[in-house]
């Protein structure tokens, strides 16, 4: 998708294929949901519905060479990078025909071809990750960004603050967003901070830090633009505090019954894409009938997806001795 492609697109239209992404990252975390409730893959499976607005805006738009550090939650980051989604549900099926060829745990979504940094397990790892990356663009002298993912629960580790503290040094282009959706798994914000505004964090390593409602699609993306127009022009990150909520637990294994019922209802009122449904139709942006064209159209892309999934073979146990070493020269 990227900058070039998106450059002489009008404002309309770009609402409009932000929309589409919204939905089809939606449409696809759920129909995921199903597919492992109905034991089609092992494993788990990490749910990012409510989230959307918090990966799918910032990273539209992006340039091929920019980079996304993202964690496990990051498949909207994915989708709107412009992964093939056929890919994405291999890899959550641990499939040969898999980015990762079937070695990594389902939604360690990685995809070299478009710099989508494979995310690992390890709390705020990739935030080191993306900052090296960050590093790299500086010395190369080029406008290249990184874009680094995390939830709230990561900015009370020891990496993520080390990662910071260089990057508020060194002036890095990166912007580091946060999705506080107020739970670590099942640790509530207040035992993992005495803090209550989480992008004061940024005031600590001499950049700028903000806090946005990340359920709002144009709040997002006006914020989103704004750091990465100021990290490509040299003047140096910016923390974003996304305020959202995952509707389900912390992943398909987690029943989340530490949450309460209301607090979780009263979140879905909240859900970023009808609402930016709405600002679409009332600015006559969108029309019932292209809506409607759009969710049949998402629906025969997932179909086909899964379908690539569950055709693809499973990696031979000897192919976990494979790729190991860099065999090159």
């Amino acid at each position: 998708m990227g900058v070039i492609a998106i450059a002489n697109k009008p404002e309309n239209n770009q609402l409009k294929e932000l929309y589409y992404l919204l939905l089809l990252t939606r449409n696809l975390d759920e129909r995921a949901r199903k597919l492992f409730k109905q034991a089609r893959f092992t494993g788990t499976y990490f749910s990012a519905v409510g989230q959307e607005a918090t990966t799918v805006v910032p990273t539209y738009g992006l340039k091929k060479e920019d980079v996304i550090a993202p964690s496990h939650r990051e498949i909207g980051a994915n989708v709107a990078k412009g992964v093939p989604i056929k890919y994405i549900m291999a890899q959550i099926y641990a499939r040969k025909t898999s980015p990762d060829k079937g070695k990594s745990h389902p939604c360690h979504y990685g995809y070299a071809p478009l710099n989508v940094i494979t995310p690992a397990s390890t709390v705020a790892g990739q935030v080191v990750v993306g900052t090296g990356a960050a590093l790299a663009f500086k010395i190369k002298k080029t406008d290249n960004v990184v874009l680094s993912f995390f939830g709230d629960g990561a900015t009370s580790r020891g990496g993520f603050h080390e990662a910071l503290n260089f990057a508020g040094i060194h002036k890095l282009p990166i912007v580091y967003i946060c999705q506080n959706n107020l739970w670590a798994e099942s640790v509530p914000l207040s035992l993992q901070t005495a803090l209550t505004v989480l992008s004061e964090r940024a005031k600590a390593y001499g950049f700028e830090g903000v806090t946005i409602d990340g359920n709002d699609v144009v709040e997002v993306k006006k914020a989103a633009g704004a750091a990465i127009e100021k990290a490509r022009k040299g003047d140096g990150p910016t923390f974003i505090e996304c305020r959202t909520y995952r509707w389900y637990g912390h992943s398909e294994i987690d029943p989340a019954n530490y949450r309460a019922s209301e607090e979780v209802e009263e979140w879905k009122k909240k859900d970023p894409i009808p609402r930016f449904e709405k600002y679409l139709l009332g600015k006559k942006i969108l029309s019932e009938q292209e809506k409607n064209q759009i969710f049949g159209r998402i629906e025969k892309e997932i179909d086909e997806a899964v379908e690539f999934a569950e055709k693809s073979p499973y990696p031979a146990p000897e192919e976990a001795l494979e790729d190991v070493y860099y065999e090159g020269e």
